[in-house]
Order: structure tokens, then sequence, then C-alpha cells
């Protein structure tokens, strides 16, 4: 042994650094390296045995930290010689290999450009120069080292002032359970799981796992052909719990595919929406406080499975839109806060970084890496898994700097306003970039405000923009009881007024049917019959009405109970009548929204819709016509519990009037007050029966 008194002061003081993992390139004195003196040497850390030429070799250890040397020939290279470890295993030295993560990643990461960036940070599967293994990256600049953890610890050089950590391990395989352990520029050390990472352990625990999502042999050519505008089709969405669909429990992707797919096809959906599936620690959020951005969740199988579930759904002709949630993310300390010992993805200032609703960070989207960092994984996620859309999170949070604040506890931006700034300027870049690579994928806003250009292209460029307005001023009204809803009556008519404003979907979604909100059928007044009928009405409102349409499972059927994450959906509940004509109602309305071109080809335009009368306070009824490219339907709304027999509806131009829906039908639940002819007053309108609390849809002729 050499005594380390004996070595060059310098050449300790790095091996000191390495063994306490403070160094910023332990590859620069281990593996393959040159002497001062010119000879080529080996240095291992932590074996002193390596295999040279086919011949097994005793290294001399060099430092007591157990560092090790051998001199070499100077023809040797990197691929000549292996390590072998206390357990036997003989693999290639991860300090001979030159950087994973290019100069070229490392300046598109600097200016937050890296498109592909999912492949170039964290953990991946690949192979580097010639050998097969995974490479690590690690963004964190103010760290004064990294090291690997996995089956070993291996120290990681930072490169390029980039402020990535890289590492690459021969012969490492998917399946390893990884995280880093980064020692802070106050001497503290702190494990992380990967940010990058593509797959995590079930809660609760949280390590990484190497995972390849590359390989999976997709059969949905077809479908991702054929996807055009969203817009320009229907877009009926069932918004979905994976876990409380069925059960409480945690099924796996791809056996509760084949039960969800056919049953979406049976109702006449066209889409799913599903709440976030990116790893989280808590069940109880829903999937909305996210520690792992790349990361499908555990909880239902492998990334694998899910690709399996999106390949599976498109082969049936359904879509899958996936919630996203790039506003703000938990405290955990595992995962990204405090990072690297400072606050790296978050602001610093609580004003600004920490959400007082949510008790959570708040993305720094003035960094160019976070901003990389949160397009990398929605590109990651619509790339690998073929979504269909990202339904954005609490658009409006990341909108205002002021949003959930009290005055004074909020920073204006450099314009002395409340926007943020930054946050818009994020948005913008990733739905350009999205609509860029991806065609016929949806950005879908959930937005509570009203900011202009939401869905502008020259803006924001959502695609679509949740309609909060008409679910809430619709909720409001359909909860009032019957003597006070002519009051209410403007909650049917003022959407209209800026219907136009930007591309809406309505929404009935999860968020209104918990934390004492009650269920909708809940929410309704008066007896079960009327229960039923007033919800059977607010679904028909809602496909009537101009946009696209997302409904939260169970609301098909007509749950009593607030929707709990927990447990299963009330199922048996299909048993009693009620229930079961509701369901069936529902799948009528369904697929006679998909049948019928004027309620959904002209969503965005005004010529799509035009008022009948919006000013029947007294009888509480609303009439309009739809308009598609050769449709025209009238869609008469009553919202009291009377009939209104020989109700006169003022048409000046219309010919001719077919009844073709009406949620009273006796087998949705109703009396059965059809129209099974209507006679038309030319130059007038006609008289039409209305039944109690009921939607009427009348084909029409009209003279242009």
């Amino acid at each position: 042994m050499v005594d380390v008194e004996e070595l060059d002061d310098q050449l300790a003081k790095e091996f000191e650094k390495i063994h306490l993992g403070e160094h910023l390139d332990p590859h620069a004195f281990l593996g393959l390296c040159e002497r001062t003196d010119g000879q080529k040497v080996i240095r291992t850390y932590q074996t002193d045995q390596i295999e040279l030429f086919g011949k097994k070799c005793i290294l001399e250890k060099v430092h007591r930290a157990d560092f090790f040397e051998i001199e070499v020939p100077k023809e040797t290279s990197y691929l000549d010689y292996r390590i072998l470890n206390e357990d036997g295993i003989i693999d290639y030295d991860p300090y001979a290999f030159l950087p994973s993560f290019k100069k070229k990643d490392a300046e598109k990461f600097r200016y937050g450009v890296h498109e592909e960036i999912y492949d170039a940070l964290g953990g991946r599967i690949c192979s580097h120069q010639g050998i097969v293994g995974a490479k690590f990256a690690l963004w964190a600049p103010n760290a004064r080292g990294v090291s690997l953890s996995a089956d070993a610890s291996y120290p990681m050089r930072q490169l390029y002032s980039s402020g990535v950590w890289e590492i690459f391990i021969p012969s490492m395989q998917p399946h390893q359970i990884y995280t880093f352990q980064i020692k802070t520029s106050e001497g503290h050390e702190v494990e992380k799981s990967d940010p990058y990472a593509l797959y995590f352990e079930k809660r609760p625990a949280h390590r990484s796992i190497l995972f390849d999502t590359r390989h999976f042999e997709w059969t949905d050519e077809d479908w991702i052909d054929k996807r055009g505008d969203p817009l320009s089709k229907p877009l009926n969405v069932y918004e979905v719990h994976l876990a409380s669909w069925k059960g409480g429990k945690f099924p796996n992707y791809r056996d509760i595919a084949v039960d969800l797919a056919a049953y979406c096809l049976e109702m006449g959906y066209t889409h799913i929406e599903i709440l976030p599936l990116s790893e989280h620690p808590l069940d109880e959020s829903w999937g909305y406080q996210v520690t792992g951005f790349y990361g499908i969740t555990s909880r239902y199988g492998t990334p694998e499975d899910f690709q399996y579930f999106v390949n599976y759904f498109h082969e049936k002709g359904l879509g899958v839109i996936l919630d996203w949630v790039p506003a703000h993310f938990p405290t955990d300390q595992f995962a990204l806060a405090q990072f690297d010992g400072t606050h790296l993805y978050e602001y610093e200032d609580p004003r600004k970084g920490f959400h007082p609703h949510w008790n959570t960070y708040i993305f720094d989207y003035g960094k160019p890496q976070v901003v990389n960092f949160l397009t990398g994984s929605a590109l990651y996620l619509l790339k690998y898994f073929h979504l269909d859309g990202l339904r954005v999170d609490a658009v409006a949070s990341m909108l205002y700097l002021d949003y959930g604040r009290k005055k004074g506890e909020w920073i204006p931006n450099k314009d002395g306003g409340k926007h943020n700034l930054e946050a818009i300027a994020f948005l913008k870049q990733l739905n350009r970039s999205v609509h860029r690579l991806f065609d016929g994928v949806m950005m879908i806003a959930e937005e509570s405000t009203a900011f202009a250009g939401i869905t502008d292209p020259a803006d924001m460029d959502f695609d679509l923009k949740w309609h909060m307005g008409w679910m809430h001023e619709s909720l409001q009204y359909i909860q009032k009881d019957y003597p006070h809803r002519s009051k209410q009556h403007k909650n049917l008519t003022i959407g209209m007024t800026y219907a136009f404003s930007e591309k809406f979907i309505l929404v009935l979604s999860h968020d209104e049917i918990v934390h004492g909100k009650k269920s909708l059928l809940s929410k309704m007044p008066g007896n079960e019959w009327q229960k039923f009928a007033n919800q059977r009405l607010l679904m028909s409102y809602m496909f009537c009405y101009i946009g696209k349409n997302l409904l939260f499972m169970g609301g098909e059927f007509g749950q009593w109970g607030e929707w709990n994450c927990k447990e299963g959906l009330q199922w048996s509940l299909l048993e009693a009548f009620y229930h079961r004509a509701l369901r069936d109602c529902i799948k009528a309305l369904n697929h006679f929204y998909l049948e019928n071109a004027a309620l959904w080809e002209k969503d965005s335009k005004p010529k799509g819709f035009s008022w009948i009368d919006h000013q029947d306070t007294e009888n509480s009824v609303i009439s309009y016509i739809r308009r598609g490219k050769e449709q025209k339907l009238i869609c008469i709304h009553h919202f009291s519990p009377n009939e209104l027999k020989n109700y006169f509806i003022s048409c000046k131009n219309i010919t001719k009037a077919i009844e073709i829906f009406n949620t009273d039908h006796k087998e949705y639940g109703g009396f059965g007050m059809m129209n099974p002819s209507i006679e038309i007053t030319r130059g007038k309108g006609f008289y039409i029966d209305l039944p109690p609390i009921s939607t009427l849809i009348l084909e029409a002729d009209f003279d242009d």
C-alpha cells in the first residue's frame, strides 16, 4: 500500500473528495488514466480486482479510502479490462466511458428548448460506445456532489458547467431500483428520486425504477392516421378515476381496459379522460399531487401495461385524454422540493413559490430548465403513450400571481400587474410544440376565469377550455326549487353572451360531487321522480348547448352519494328502475349526439346557434336552433314541474318539425308525454305539448 502521505497532495485531495461524494469529476481520476509521469494506469474505487487482457489482476491500494491502482501498457483501451466486484461480477468500468449527456444536449437544455429531453436526462436503458447498459443524468447545479445509488454507489461527474451530473453503468438492466445521493452546498446529504424516472416503486415506497418504454408494439396506426382535427368531430368524454370505477381497488391497466372500453362503446362515448396517472404518493390527492412527472403510476402496473391500455382503446375506436398537472408539486422531501438543497424547481420567494390553498410548491417558470422539464413531460407522454390529449389542470392558478392570495401576499410582475408572464410564456411554448409535433392531439385548459385568448391559435393556443361558467351557472340554477327558478332564469341565458369567446368543452366533472357538494342527483330539488327528471334535463341541456361534452363517471346512472376515491361506483343502483332508466336515457343521448351533426359541427361558430325564445321566465322554458352544415334542430328545455299543453313556439320560417328525442319517454323514467305529430302554422310557428322537467329535440326545415 502507498500511504496517503506519500501520494501527490493534490491527488490525495481528489480521492478524499470522491470518497466524500463531493467531486465534480471523479472520471478524471478513476478508470483508465494517465499519471503526471506519463504512465497509463487503471484506478478503481472500492474494488481491487480487474481482468486485464483476459487475466485476473490484483491492484495496489493507494489510499486509505479504498482507492486502488495498477500500471498498464500504453495501448490499453477501455474495452481491454473489466472490473470484478465483491460478488465476483465482471463488467466494464463505468469510469472508462465518455459522457452520454452531450454538449448539444446541455446547450438546448440551458435555453429550455430540448424537445427530446425525456431521452437525455434521467435513468435510461441505452447502448453507449457499443455497450448496452444504463445512462443516468441529473440536473442539480447547486450540489457539491452527486452519486447514483443502485446496486452500489457511483459518484457522478458534472458536465459542461450545465449543472447536469452524469454516469453510464454498463450492463445495468431494466427494473433496477435506484436513487440519487446529493451533497448540498451546505454539506448535507439528501436522497432524491429521479425527476425524469419512467417508473417508481408502489407507494408508500418511492424509489425510481429503470424502465424502457421504447419497445411496445403499437397497432393503432389507423387511429393515429385518421385522428385529424378533433374539433371538427363529436367529442363526448367520460371522465374516469380508474381505481374507483369498479371496486375501489387498483386493477391492472390491461384488465380494466377491456371492461372500460366495452362500457364506453356501449354508452356512446368517444373518449375517456383519466384523472392524473403521473406518479404520486397520496391516493387521496387523486393524482393531482405529482412527484413523478415522467412516471406512469405503478398502482395499476407498468408503463408498458398502460401502453397496452391506450393501444386497446385506439383499436376499439376510442380516444384517451390524460389529466396533467404542471401548476404545482407537493413538498415531499424525496422528490422535487428543494431538490439540490436550494429552491431549484420552485420559486424561492414563498409569495410566488408556495401555494396557500394546496400547501404545494409552484414551479419557477422563469428557469428555462424547469420549463424544459415540464414541456418534456408532456411531449414524453404524447410520444410514448400515443395519448389523444392532455387536460392541463389548474391553469388559472398559473396565470395569476395573486391566485388564492390576499393583498400583500403576492409579488407583481415586472410591469406591475398580476399576470405570471413566465407561466404564460411557458404555456404558449408548450402548446406550440405539441401542435407542431403531434397532429390531432388536444390541449385542454381547466381555466376558471375570463382570461382572454385561451383557445386563440395566435395567443395561448389551447384547443379547448373547460366551460366552468356554464357548469357553475347551470348547477346553481338546477338546484333551485321550482318557485325560485324564474328569478334565476338569467343563469340559462347569460352564457350565450360569451359562448363564442373561446372553444369550450362543457363539463360536469369530479370537482362538483365531492367535499360536501353532493352528487348530481342529490343536488336536484323535489321528489324522487323530479330529481331524476332534472338530471335527464341537465344532461340533455348540456348536449344541446354550444360546446363539446364531459361527464364524470357515475353521473350517467345517478349516484346518490358523493364520489369517494376509495370506493367503487354504486353499480348495484342499476337494479332499481329509475337509475337504470336514467342510464338508458344518457346512453340514448350519447348516441343521439354522435348521430346528429347539428349538435357538434359548428360548436365554435355563431352560425351554429340562434335563440327562438330565452325570455319565458314565467314557464321556465328556453328554446333555440342548433345548425349543422345540413341539419337543423330545435331544442326546447322546460325547467318547471308543470305540464304545458299547446305551448307556442314562434318560428316564422319553419315548414316542418318532427320530434326525434324526448327525455320524458317512459323508458327513461318519464310520463311518456310525446308529440307524435306537430302541426306548423306557416309564418308563425307551432304548438307543442311540453312535459314537466324535460327536453324535446325536433328536426326542422325552414324557408331560407
